[in-house]
């Protein structure tokens, strides 16, 4: 089974640049090999057309979606009290050292470095702590990897990629952005994700 890695995009719409869909697919075309529809306070219907249409711009089988229904996709992220859903090609969770991890394919890690995303959510583990935890299974840095020092210093660490939101979707500039990251933590599955890239 492939699990995520290289460069992870959040979505955020309230703080993204420019329109979801479009920051999305410059990111993509700047490297990032995954993406995570965030996005839980819409409706189900608005959201699961809103998966429908990031699916279009989003390598095939790449789309993750936030929470315990994968609203079409194959691929769901849960936070920590989230129950675990049957029959889903992809899970991961959010681990702080003691969630269950039972059914689970990957974990994020964070915050690594402080966030202006969520702040007041830590304090940051650092990448010395985060590599600490010793995750039973593949892991992605989250939280303040905005340079790709950072992204390199996660990945040298033992992250199998970095998981990043506001980096990318506030950038007037996310593909650049996306390529500068995507470069410093690149996908370990070997495969050049762009859409049209084979």
């Amino acid at each position: 089974m492939v699990t995520p890695g290289g460069l992870v995009v959040l979505t955020d719409r309230r703080s993204a640049a420019g329109p979801l869909e479009r920051v999305v697919a410059a990111a993509v075309r700047g490297g990032a090999a995954w993406v995570v529809l965030r996005e839980r306070d819409l409706g189900y219907a608005e959201r699961a057309a809103l998966a429908t249409r990031l699916e279009s711009v989003v390598p095939p089988g790449r789309l993750i979606v936030a929470g315990p229904d994968p609203l079409g996709a194959t691929a769901v992220h849960l936070a920590g009290a989230d129950p675990l859903p049957s029959g889903i090609a992809l899970v991961g969770r959010s681990w702080h050292g003691t969630e269950d991890l039972s059914g689970v394919d990957y974990v994020t890690v964070s915050p690594v470095y402080p966030t202006s995303s969520k702040p007041g959510y830590g304090p940051a583990l650092g990448v010395t702590g985060a590599a600490e935890m010793r995750a039973p299974l593949p892991w992605l840095a989250l939280g303040g990897i905005d340079s790709a020092a950072r992204a390199a210093a996660c990945v040298a660490a033992g992250a199998a990629g970095v998981a990043v939101m506001g980096a990318v979707m506030r950038s007037p500039d996310p593909e650049r952005t996306a390529r500068e990251l995507a470069s410093a933590a690149p996908d370990p599955a070997g495969r050049d994700s762009r859409v049209g890239v084979r």
